[in-house]
C-alpha cells in the first residue's frame, strides 16, 4: 500500500505510474475521501473542545447545548468510520510504484531478455509434448484427474510422482543448505486479512478459492503466509536480512480461453511451488533482489536446461512489486519458453499492509522493511521441461544428474509408470 502522505504530495506522480503499469486506481476518489477525512476530523476536534468546557459549566442552557453537541459528535465519529473504511478500501487497490530502472511497456510484447544461458536441446528425433509423453510412459493421468475433481486436473503416478517429489526435496536443499534460506512449514489456509498484507486481497478476489463457512482462504502461494510471519511486528537491530523458504500447494482460479494452454499441466488450479522469501532493509533490497534472482537461476543452471531472464516491464510486474525478472526454461515438446520463477521486490508496499517494521537502532524510530519473494522454482512447469529436454528417441526419460540420489533411479521406462 502507499502512504497516503505521498498519494497526497506526489499525485501526478502516481498518476502517471499507475498509468505506466497500464492500469487503473481510484486516485481522485482517495484525493477526495482524504480531504472529507480530515475536515472531518477538524470539525469533530472543535466540537470535542467546546463539549469540554461547556461540561465544566454548571449552567442550564449550556448542560443542553452540551447534549447538541455530543449528538452531533456521535454522528461525525460514525461519518469518520465510515469515510475511513471508504479511503482504506480505496488505498489497497493502488499498486506499487515501479522503480526508474523497470522498462516501459504497454504489455508482456515489451518485456525485455536480460540473459540466455544455454542453447535450446536440438533433439535428433521430433520431440514430444510432456501431455504424450506422460501417457506414453503411464506417469501423467489426465483422465483421473477428470474424473475425481474435473477439468485442469491431472494425478501424476510412479516415477512421475517420484520425480516431482524429487524436484522439490533437491531444490529445498540447495536453498537451505546453500543459499542459507530457513526453510518453513506453513499453513495453506489463512484468514482474509493475511492476503490483504500480501496484496492478493481485494484487488484479486476473484482469483482465489474460500471457504466461505469458516471464511479461510486457500493461498495462491506461499508469499502470502510468509509475508505474515512478522506482520504487526518491530523487527529489533540486526534481525536483517531474513531468508525463508518453503514448499506449499497453491491454488489458483485459472480462467483461460479456448485453445490456450488447454493441453497437459502447464496451467491447473492446484500446483506446487517451493517459494524464497525475503525481509530486508530499504537500502539492500535490489541488491537482494539481484541475489533471489541467482538463487533462482542456479536451480536452472544445476538441472543442466537452457533459461533465460527478463526484465519485466511497467505493464507486466505484478500489483505489489517494484522491479521483477521472470526467468523461463525452454520445453522443446512444447516449443516455448516456460515461466518457472518470477522474482519481485516490493519495497514497503506489503510491509505497509502488514505492519512490519524494524529498528535500525536501538533507539531508532521503526521503519518499514522491504520484502522480496521468488519463487525457487515452480511445478509444474520445471517438471514438464525436464520430461521434455530430458526425453529420449527410445521413448524413455533420462533423469538428469543432480535429481538420482533424490530418485533412486537414473531412467524413467514405460514399466516405471506404474
Amino acid at each position: 500500500m502507499l502512504d497516503l502522505k505521498f498519494i497526497r504530495e506526489n499525485t501526478e506522480l502516481v498518476r502517471r505510474a499507475v498509468e505506466a503499469r497500464n492500469d487503473s486506481a481510484p486516485i481522485d476518489e482517495i484525493l477526495e475521501l482524504d480531504e472529507a477525512r480530515r475536515n472531518n476530523l477538524a470539525e469533530l476536534e472543535d466540537l470535542r473542545r467546546k463539549r469540554k468546557a461547556i461540561s465544566k459549566s454548571r449552567d442550564v442552557a449550556g448542560h443542553e447545548k452540551g447534549r447538541e453537541l455530543r449528538d452531533r459528535i456521535k454522528l461525525l465519529e460514525e461519518n469518520s468510520r465510515d469515510i475511513e473504511a471508504s479511503l482504506t478500501d480505496r488505498l489497497l487497490r493502488v499498486p506499487n510504484i515501479p522503480q526508474e530502472s523497470v522498462p516501459p511497456g504497454r504489455s508482456e510484447d515489451d518485456n525485455i531478455i536480460v540473459r540466455t544461458c544455454g542453447e535450446p536441446v536440438k533433439l535428433d528425433f521430433e520431440p514430444l509434448p510432456h501431455w504424450e509423453i506422460g501417457e506414453r510412459l503411464g506417469i501423467i493421468d489426465f483422465e483421473s484427474g477428470t474424473r475425481i475433481s474435473g477439468s485442469r486436473f491431472y494425478v501424476l503416478k510412479g516415477a512421475g510422482a517420484t520425480l516431482q517429489r524429487a524436484l522439490i526435496d533437491f531444490m529445498l536443499d540447495v536453498h537451505i543448505r546453500e543459499h542459507d534460506y530457513q526453510e518453513t512449514y506453513l499453513p495453506i489456509m489463512v484468514r482474509a486479512e493475511a492476503l490483504v498484507g500480501s496484496s492478493n486481497l481485494p484487488k484479486f478476489a476473484d482469483n482465489l478459492y474460500r471457504d466461505a463457512e469458516e471464511d479461510f482462504w486457500f493461498i495462491p502461494t506461499a508469499e502470502v503466509a510468509l509475508t505474515n510471519l512478522h506482520r504487526d511486528a518491530i523487527l529489533p537491530p540486526g534481525t536483517l536480512p531474513l531468508y525463508y523458504v518453503a514448499h506449499t500447494p497453491c491454488f489458483r482460479r485459472e480462467k483461460m480461453s479456448a485453445g490456450k494452454d488447454v493441453r497437459g499441466i502447464k496451467r491447473g488450479h492446484q500446483f506446487e511451488k517451493v517459494e524464497m522469501y525475503k525481509f530486508t532493509t530499504p537500502q539492500t533490497s535490489n541488491e537482494e533482489l539481484d541475489r533471489l534472482v541467482g538463487d533462482a537461476e542456479e536451480i536452472c543452471r544445476r538441472l543442466a536446461i537452457p533459461y533465460r531472464v527478463k526484465a519485466l516491464c511497467t505493464a507486466d510486474i505484478s500489483f505489489a512489486s517494484s522491479r521483477t525478472y521472470d526467468i523461463e526454461m525452454w520445453a522443446p515438446g512444447c516449443n516455448e519458453w516456460l515461466e518457472v520463477s518470477s522474482c519481485s521486490n516490493c519495497t514497503d508496499f506489503q510491509a505497509r499492509r502488514a505492519n512490519i517494521r524494524y529498528r535500525p537502532e536501538p533507539d531508532a524510530k521503526a521503519e518499514f522493511v522491504h520484502t522480496l519473494n521468488g519463487s525457487g522454482l515452480a511445478l509444474p512447469r520445471v517438471l514438464i521441461s525436464v520430461l521434455e529436454n530430458y526425453q529420449r528417441a527410445d521413448g524413455s526419460i533420462d533423469i538428469p544428474e543432480v535429481l538420482k540420489p533424490y530418485t533412486g533411479f537414473e531412467k524413467i521406462l514405460p514399466a516405471c509408470g506404474g
